[in-house]
């Protein structure tokens, strides 16, 4: 099992979201990053990014880093494009 350490910024990140969001947040991250490498849902590491890794979580994206601990870095909300973004 794998240590989950959250940076400040990404705790506060984390508080600032509704209730709901919040639970599945850390639900999604305690479930899938304990686990990391052998979870389901993040493959591969990502190219020309700060970050390595991101977990998906409803309309978030969670970054984290991986050296033998998981460090979530950064949560951010995917703003999709629809018929009213032009």
């Amino acid at each position: 099992m794998n240590t989950i350490n959250w940076t400040p910024k990404a705790a506060k990140q984390l508080r600032k979201l509704p209730g709901a969001m919040q639970v599945n947040i850390r639900d999604e991250v305690q479930a899938k990053l304990s686990v990391f490498p052998e979870c389901q849902g993040i493959k591969k590491r990502l190219t020309d990014h700060d970050y390595r890794y991101r977990l998906r979580v409803g309309n978030y994206r969670v970054f984290f880093d991986f050296d033998g601990r998981v460090k979530i870095i950064l949560i951010e909300e995917v703003k999709k494009r629809n018929e009213h973004t032009y």
